[in-house]
């Protein structure tokens, strides 16, 4: 009997990848279909899922498809340099959101922890810069980004933008750090002016500002253990 190639379009709508990914949630979808959807297309004689089948049985596992090369990927019949490509962009993300994922989250239980953290990222530059950790309801660093950089006598900080990245990282809380180039670690009256301006946006958005640290190459100045907050 000859065998009759159903294409993806002629599927009910329930079975079709995308629609399916969109209607049951991606946990519905097999390993073939997902790879389906990265595909985009078979061939005339055969599906993305029929293809997609196909590529799995020969490597056994996502794990051996993921170490493939493109010229590899590329000897399966209906797979091209861009869906080779695809394939292997998609997976290489999947590595490596394993490999974040495996990385405990630092606890922030000191202003010396802080320090050890932020004096290899600004202790040493020859200019200013000003970061921000950001936290989450276990004193965990969940993010850290650099706010500003300025010239060797200071930096300007924008409190909105502190706030905007503090919401998009679901962040309880927040520490601010910067550098003195000089090696002074006592903090100038604008260090004062932006931490208590901070502050209190903070206040506003349930968003804590729990320390500011001035770090030097050696040492550093915390606003906490100085009794300013």
């Amino acid at each position: 009997m000859e065998n009759t190639h159903f294409p993806i379009t002629n599927w009910s709508e329930d079975d079709r990848p995308r629609e399916k990914l969109m209607l049951k949630g991606k946990s519905a979808l097999s390993d073939a279909e997902l790879i389906a959807i990265l595909i985009g297309s078979g061939s005339r004689n055969e599906s993305a899922v029929d293809l997609s089948k196909r590529i799995l049985a020969n490597a056994d596992n996502l794990n051996v498809l993921g170490k493939m090369s493109i010229s590899q990927l590329m000897n399966f019949k209906g797979i091209g340099e861009a869906k080779a490509i695809t394939i292997i962009a998609a997976l290489e993300l999947g590595r490596r959101r394993r490999a974040e994922d495996a990385v405990e989250l630092v606890k922030i239980t000191s202003s010396k922890r802080v320090f050890e953290i932020m004096q290899p990222v600004i202790g040493e530059l020859p200019h200013e810069e000003f970061w921000v950790l950001f936290l989450n309801n276990s004193n965990k660093v969940i993010s850290k980004s650099q706010l500003s950089k300025g010239g060797i006598s200071g930096t300007i900080v924008d409190v909105r933008l502190v706030f905007k990245l503090a919401l998009e990282n679901g962040a309880t809380g927040l520490i601010l750090c910067h550098n003195h180039p000089s090696g002074n670690m006592l903090p100038s009256d604008a260090d004062r002016q932006i931490t208590k301006k901070i502050k209190q946006a903070g206040d506003s958005l349930d968003v804590k500002v729990l320390d500011h640290l001035i770090i030097t190459e050696t040492k550093y100045y915390s606003f906490v253990d100085e009794g300013i907050f």
